[in-house]
């Protein structure tokens, strides 16, 4: 789980640099540039009837990029709009800015976001750093693996479906090639991660089957994510959506999968080292007596992840706020159906890994003579 958690920020970091910026270009022919905030020119507080208390803003800023590095904008933040939320800016702020013209060729600048490269390069400075010192040789090969996984995700995967690709078919296919760099990068090329390879590969099969059946069952259009208004468009070819969602869940369950499958056999390659008298029969019960644990713990954790994440949805359940009155309308809300599909299938092949793995692992993993094979 922690590998998993390791690898969404790494990509998250890659991503935000390989990924050119101005991708609202191809789908507004707005500008989006970087600027430095020099000075507020007003400011104004409003306090709603809840008491909620929000500061709107005029700011002054440089153009630090585009066709207007340079210039002068300045943002008109103090309308009578009620927003959600306010961000407060001071002088020496970097962030981006949308500039577009109105009918009359005004020029209207929005600013969109905080620029937060450097507080990303520094935490993913040191990631890299904690990783490589107390994982060592295995820590440094799991990067690799990671850096190798992500590329094929963004070379291979996205390209694919983008250019019309049955996400279906490239899915699994994506997702079996990330597996194997996962494991034979981190683990090398030898017996456990053979046995890994398989024991993953088995509970992938059962985990997309499973995840198929209930997006199926429970009429799931993967369509309810904000993002997805992004992919819809006359410059991006018609995309199975349904079909994005599935590859979605088969990649999001690869790292717990690979987490317990490595647990499994490690703990099984232990137990008969330690006691290499005892029968498979004690050997499979002992390692899965120690794969329950495990087990506990990232079923767990999975949950408090999912609550953490749904929290805001949380909040307007308990609050009777529309369209979230009842727990059926709750489940029923396809985010929210998308959320427990995704994170129950995720669970029932973690849970069955955990058997798969320790099976093979008894039976394949020592000789004849009860010695571990390493090749």
């Amino acid at each position: 789980m922690l590998r998993k958690s390791l690898s969404v920020l790494l990509l998250f970091f890659l991503f935000f640099f390989v990924v050119p910026i101005a991708q609202a270009q191809t789908i507004t022919q707005a500008e989006s540039v970087k600027a430095r905030v020099t000075r507020i020119l007003d400011e104004r507080t409003i306090t709603r009837e809840n008491g909620d208390v929000i500061t709107q803003q005029n700011v002054e800023l440089v153009s630090l990029g585009g066709t207007t590095k340079g210039e002068t904008l300045e943002f008109k933040g103090i309308s009578t709009i009620d927003v959600v939320s306010s961000r407060l800016y001071k002088a020496g702020d970097i962030v981006f800015v949308s500039i577009e013209y109105d009918e009359q060729n005004n020029r209207v600048v929005y600013i969109t976001d905080f620029v937060r490269e450097r507080g990303l390069i520094i935490l993913v400075i040191l990631f890299v750093i904690v990783v490589g010192l107390i994982g060592g040789k295995v820590g440094w090969r799991s990067l690799l693996a990671l850096v190798i996984s992500f590329m094929l995700i963004l070379e291979f995967l996205a390209p694919l479906i983008l250019a019309g690709y049955n996400p279906i078919i490239i899915g699994p296919i994506a997702t079996i090639l990330i597996l194997a760099a996962l494991i034979y990068i981190t683990d090398g090329f030898n017996r456990k991660a053979h046995i890994a390879m398989l024991s993953i590969f088995v509970a992938l099969i059962i985990t997309f089957l499973l995840s198929w059946l209930f997006v199926n069952l429970t009429r799931l259009s993967g369509t309810s994510s904000e993002e997805v208004i992004y992919l819809i468009g006359d410059n991006i070819a018609a995309l199975n959506f349904q079909g994005l969602l599935l590859a979605a869940i088969i990649i999001g369950a690869l790292g717990v999968l690979d987490d317990i499958a490595i647990g499994q056999i490690e703990a099984v390659e232990q137990l008969r080292l330690n006691n290499p008298n005892q029968s498979k029969v004690n050997l499979f019960k002992s390692a899965m007596t120690i794969g329950r644990a495990h087990l506990g713990a990232i079923i767990n954790t999975l949950f408090l992840a999912y609550v953490g994440a749904s929290l805001p949805l949380i909040l307007l359940f308990k609050i009777n706020s529309a369209p979230f009155l009842s727990f059926s309308q709750v489940i029923n809300h396809e985010e929210i159906a998308t959320e427990i599909v995704r994170g129950l299938v995720g669970v029932i092949g973690l849970c069955l890994t955990m058997p798969i793995a320790t099976v093979l692992a008894v039976w394949l993993l020592f000789d004849k003579k009860g010695e571990s094979v390493k090749a």
